[in-house]
């Protein structure tokens, strides 16, 4: 499925039935996930329903439903050229992106 055009709320939406689901394929209960991943029942009833949690309780859960690979790439560089491996390694001593600066 394509997020390209999907708010944000939509994609929270899909991304909580997904996870619903796979707990259900893995016939596991919410009492079940919340005691393997270490978190309360509510926090993965609130995490199915798409309320507020931590990204903490999102890995948690991802792990007790073996769906960590999916995470690795959530936000794994794109090094298409070694111009872009070599910007990759530059930046990962830099601490602050500069702004620059407006000329009003």
């Amino acid at each position: 499925m394509d997020l390209s055009f999907s708010k944000p709320g939509e994609i929270v939406q899909l991304l909580c039935e997904r996870l619903r689901k796979e707990r259900l394929l893995r016939q596991m209960t919410q009492a079940e996930v919340a005691a393997r991943a270490g978190i309360g029942v509510n926090t993965v009833s609130n995490l199915e329903a798409g309320r507020n949690v931590g990204f903490e309780t999102v890995i948690r859960v991802a792990t007790v439903l073996g769906r960590l690979q999916e995470l690795e790439a959530l936000f794994k560089p794109r090094l298409d050229s070694l111009d872009d491996m070599l910007r990759y390694e530059n930046s990962a001593s830099r601490q602050r992106v500069k702004k620059k600066a407006s000329h009003a």
